[in-house]
């Protein structure tokens, strides 16, 4: 299982996405925030962004704070009930999480979403935009599930997966989920005596994820099942992820420390995947045709600015795929439009500064940024 791969290492993350179960923000006595475990993980972010490492959060919780309140104490809830629940209790969730990180000087910023919202490409985009640019100014995303809204969500009852597509769409390099376990068994330990801890995971085979067993009782409703489930989103997007126990007062700092964890190792070509998804996936529905200077650009790894566009061609959404051309009609690459095709044409030939002026509105410098175009000239 192991294979002889070292295991990462927070000390060298880049960019951390880091999952947390409501177990761990609520107290079950008074279904309130825990604010002295809150207060030890925002110093544990706080110290990660001090030596530049990026932080996202995918924070559980709105819906178990909200239960006492609404006097929602029965074990099961009804579906609306949820809903209703999420919608109160995501006030005081953010508000939590704000005061915990504004304490180490830090901002908070809430995103809901929902898991439509990282598949459907246009949303994704979107929702991959906001969160770079809140990275990108220093602040910390504080993401959950739109609960109140996302039925298929709540049925599915997890932020762990929500968390590994996170960490896939901003292509994080490392996800930890916090968690009550100190990482995956052979067996329940708690039923089982000789259930053995598994530092190192190299692959998900039949044999790992027949270990995830059944979701536990209470507030929390992933269990090891789920986290599997985000284990393999993470990981085959070339993303490291680890299990860890959440129940200290510094869970990151102790997992850095070399706290016993499971870590899941990203698989080989992870971050090639998605390159090769939009390269030989994606049907493109129109075509950009670039200048000289552009085509050397993006040849040398450079986003297609909209200066560089000659023309455009097809009708096309924000999102959709659209091949890009060099002054000789060969295809040069292929990418993600940030713009639609109309919006595309206003642009085409003009600076940034004047998208602005040009469309009422400031979009993406870009019109493909780099991260969303693959070169068809040469392997990417």
């Amino acid at each position: 299982m192991t294979g002889g791969r070292t295991a990462p290492s927070l000390a060298t993350a880049k960019l951390l996405v880091v999952k947390i179960g409501s177990a761990l923000i609520v107290d079950p006595y008074a279904a309130s925030p825990q604010a002295g475990w809150l207060d030890g993980m925002a110093a544990d972010i706080a110290a990660l962004r001090a030596r530049g490492v990026g932080v996202i959060v995918v924070s559980s919780g709105a819906i178990a704070l909200a239960r006492r309140q609404l006097g929602l104490t029965q074990t099961r809830l009804r579906l609306e009930e949820k809903q209703a629940a999420a919608a109160v209790g995501q006030i005081r969730l953010a508000q939590a999480w704000s005061e915990a990180l504004s304490a180490h000087g830090l901002v908070a910023a809430q995103l809901l979403l929902t898991m439509d919202d990282t598949e459907d490409r246009r949303r994704y985009l979107n929702a991959r935009a906001t969160l770079r640019t809140l990275l990108d100014l220093g602040a910390i995303p504080v993401i959950n599930e739109n609960d109140s809204v996302a039925t298929g969500e709540i049925r599915f009852g997890d932020n762990d997966r929500l968390a590994g597509r996170v960490a896939e769409m901003v292509e994080a390099d490392q996800l930890v989920l916090l968690s009550d376990i100190d990482g995956l068994y052979t067996a329940d330990p708690k039923r089982d005596p000789a259930a053995v801890h598994l530092p190192i995971v190299e692959a998900l085979t039949p044999e790992i994820e027949a270990m995830g067993g059944a979701p536990p009782p209470g507030f929390s409703s992933g269990g090891m099942r789920t986290k599997l489930v985000a284990a393999r989103i993470a990981t085959q997007a070339g993303c490291a992820m680890a299990v860890a126990l959440g129940h200290v007062e510094r869970p990151l700092s102790a997992l850095q420390a070399g706290a016993r964890c499971t870590w899941f190792l990203p698989q080989p070509g992870g971050r090639r995947a998605r390159k090769r998804w939009i390269a030989g996936s994606l049907a493109p529905l129109g075509c950009l045709h670039v200048d000289a200077g552009a085509a050397r650009a993006i040849g040398r790894g450079s986003s297609l600015l909209p200066a560089g566009v000659v023309s455009v061609e097809g009708v096309f959404e924000r999102g959709d795929a659209v091949d890009i051309k060099a002054p000789d009609n060969v295809l040069l690459a292929r990418g993600l439009a940030a713009y639609s095709s109309a919006d595309a044409r206003l642009i085409a030939r003009h600076q940034t500064d004047e998208i602005e002026t040009l469309l009422g509105w400031r979009g993406r410098d870009e019109i493909v940024h780099r991260d969303d175009l693959v070169l068809m000239t040469k392997g990417d």
